[in-house]
Formats: C-alpha cells, sequence, structure tokens
C-alpha cells in the first residue's frame, strides 16, 4: 500500500541514531552482540511486494525513482518481510549523471542503458564545467527528489516502528564516468577507451564527479542518513595501473572530504572484481574508510589477515546460495558458518558478495538473515566466555 504524505522530521530526530544500531555500533568499532545484516539490492525484484506495487502503480524502476514516497515505500518493503538491521535508499547510481542531463532509460529487457553517452572529449568537459560550477546547488536542484526521499524514509521508519540504520549511496567517480561515456555491464571497452583517449578531460570529469559526490552524500547526510555506502562498481574494467590512476585517488579524496565534513558517519566501501583485492582493499583501508567489502571471489582468510583483526568487513555470501534451485538452508547455515568462522563473527557486516538479482527465493533469505543473528549471536557468546576464563 502506498505511504501517505508523511510530515518531514526536525532535524535533530532525522538525525538521531535509530533504535536498531548495530550497524552503526560496529561500523564505528565499538563491540556488538551479534552480526549486523543487511543484503545488497535487498529492495526490488526478487520481493512480491515490490513487482505488485510496480503492477499497481503501473511505474517502471525509473519512474519509481522519481516519486520521494514511492521511494520509501519500497525502501521499507525489506524492512517489514525480513530481520534486516539496515535500510538502504531505494535508487540508482546513474541519478547523478542524470542530474548533468545525461539521458538514461530503461528499455524492456535491457536493464538500464544510456542512448547519447558523451562520446567526444569536448561533450565530457563540458559536463565536466557544469559540475564543478556549483555542486552544492545543483544536487539541491536536480537530486532533491532523493534528499526529500531520505526523509521520507526515516519519517516512514519512525511511523511504523521500523527504526534501524539508513543507509545512503553514491557509485564513486570512475563507476559514474564509465556509464557517461557509453560504457555498460555488457559492454566494457567505450568506457576504458575514452579515457585513455582523453586524458585531461577524463581527469577533469572524474574530480568534477568527486565533488558532486561529496555534495551528493552530504545531503542524504543532512536528510537523515546513518551511514554511507560507496559503489566502485566497475573498478573491475581496469587493470591495476588503470585502477591506481583512475580510481584510487579519487576514492581518496572522496573519503577525506566526506570525513573531514561527516567524521562521525561511517563510511562502507566496495571496490567489486578489482584485480589485486588484497592490495586495492590495504589501499582503500589506508583511505579511513570504516568498512571494506569483500565480493564473491574474496579469499576470506587472506582478506583477514592483510586488513588486520580489527577491520571491519562486509560481505561476502554468494547470492546463488539464495535461490530455491539447488540451494537449502542447510547449505546456507555451513557457508554461513565458514564465512563467520574466517571473518569474525564480531568484525563483519554479513551481506553478499554481489547484488540480489531479482529471482531469489524469500524462504532463503529470511533464513539467511535470521541464521546471521543466531549463529553470530552464539559464536560472540562463546568466544567471550572463553576470554573471561
Amino acid at each position: 500500500m502506498k505511504l501517505a504524505a508523511l510530515l518531514l522530521l526536525p532535524a535533530a530526530l532525522a538525525l538521531a541514531p535509530p533504535k536498531n544500531d548495530l550497524l552503526l555500533r560496529l561500523a564505528r568499532g565499538e563491540a556488538v552482540e551479534e552480526a549486523p545484516v543487511w543484503l545488497f539490492r535487498q529492495a526490488g525484484r526478487h520481493m512480491a511486494e515490490y513487482n505488485a506495487y510496480k503492477e499497481k502503480t503501473g511505474k517502471h524502476f525509473l519512474q519509481l525513482l522519481d516519486d520521494p514516497l514511492d521511494v520509501a515505500e519500497v525502501t521499507l518493503q525489506p524492512l517489514r518481510r525480513y530481520g534486516v538491521d539496515a535500510a538502504i535508499l531505494f535508487s540508482d547510481i546513474l541519478v547523478v549523471p542524470q542530474a548533468l542531463d545525461v539521458r538514461v532509460e530503461m528499455p524492456g529487457g535491457k536493464g538500464i542503458v544510456v542512448p547519447e553517452p558523451l562520446t567526444t572529449g569536448p561533450a565530457l568537459l563540458e559536463a565536466a564545467k557544469k559540475a564543478a560550477a556549483d555542486p552544492a546547488a545543483l544536487v539541491a536542484k536536480r537530486l532533491n527528489h532523493v534528499t526529500r526521499a531520505v526523509s521520507e524514509i526515516r519519517s516512514a521508519q519512525l511511523a511504523e516502528d521500523l527504526d534501524r540504520t539508513l543507509l545512503g549511496f553514491s557509485a564513486a567517480p570512475w563507476t559514474l564516468l564509465f556509464y557517461t561515456v557509453g560504457g555498460s555491464s555488457r559492454n566494457q571497452p567505450p568506457g576504458i577507451d575514452f579515457a585513455r583517449a582523453n586524458p585531461d578531460e577524463t581527469h577533469a570529469m572524474l574530480e568534477a564527479y568527486t565533488d558532486l559526490v561529496v555534495e551528493y552524500m552530504s545531503a542524504q547526510v543532512a536528510a537523515g542518513a546513518h551511514a554511507l555506502q560507496v559503489f566502485e562498481a566497475m573498478g573491475m574494467t581496469l587493470g591495476r595501473h588503470d585502477f591506481e590512476v583512475l580510481a584510487l585517488p579519487h576514492l581518496e579524496s572522496l573519503a577525506q572530504k566526506l570525513k573531514a565534513r561527516h567524521p562521525d558517519v561511517p563510511l562502507l566501501v566496495f571496490a567489486r572484481g578489482v584485480e589485486d583485492p588484497a592490495g586495492v582493499n590495504a589501499k582503500l583501508q589506508s583511505f579511513g574508510y570504516d568498512v571494506i567489502t569483500l565480493d564473491t571471489a574474496a579469499d576470506r582468510a587472506a582478506s583477514r589477515s592483510s586488513l588486520g583483526a580489527g577491520q571491519v568487513l562486509q560481505g561476502n555470501l554468494d547470492p546463488k546460495l539464495l535461490l530455491a534451485d539447488g540451494s537449502s538452508e542447510a547449505k546456507l547455515h555451513d557457508e554461513l558458518e565458514a564465512m563467520l568462522g574466517a571473518l569474525g563473527p564480531d568484525k563483519l557486516i554479513a551481506n553478499l558478495g554481489e547484488g540480489l538479482m531479482g529471482k531469489e527465493d524469500q524462504g532463503l533469505v529470511n533464513a539467511f538473515v535470521d541464521d546471521v543473528h543466531a549463529t553470530s549471536r552464539k559464536l560472540i557468546a562463546e568466544r567471550n566466555a572463553v576470554a573471561s576464563r
């Protein structure tokens, strides 16, 4: 049922810690009694409620994103069904290029596409100038529907007694540029080819996107987001050298600028599928990101060893284990125990190593979420008992 319009929260209430602050406490390095859990793309296609809501409203994904009340409704759907410890803003990484008049479409069966990418250096430089002129004003004018949605989500969370950590998010600068110039998950060469052929314009755009993302994520915090997730979703398109040139400097700048403004707001980062993940994640750790996400291919033991016992990690269950065909609650439990054992029940935000794709079984998702809490609580209690002897 669509949410009724709600009064926006007073600033003090919007920024107050949530009742369920488990994820926030762990991200800040505090002791926890059990591992927090949420899921990449937890709102959306795998949920019967979402599909019914789309049918009722007659809207496709991009149209839902335009209405803060629709966004709030879809964001809360997994909180009503599952015991996840966080909501994540229902949005898309490409709303940022949209703010620069990069057209985004969603033709049936083809996912989200950029039909008219910026394919020349001058066109990209013009977009960079537009973004850099006054990024705060640009966010206020072109992305205010997103920040209004954050406020609506917080209001709805309190109204429905679903007061859990709210995560804001954005793509990192390289991922944004990659799509802006015509790269896609199905056709990757245009992104990196453009960057190599137009280095000056590329770096100008990456710097402009960095400052724009800082303003965009800061606006989400001001509207009520408790923590911020950064997605370098297309980092895997770059070899190690290109990643160090095109992605890492801007991930560092992003962390430094956001931490300067919001020192108490945890920053979570996910560099998916990158070459030399141990080296990349160690760099991200040095930049000040509070939580480092592991993808499904990550070596758990090596990641824990290289990043240290105190580093909070996030991940990295294979979402295929949430498909009814070939999986079971017993298989899920065994994999969960292995994940908690390798990464630590008290230093892990349990999550996936990739996003939900839309065909996952809701019963298995629910079983995983509940099992994370029960099993991690048991393991932490056993560890504490041994330590106190």
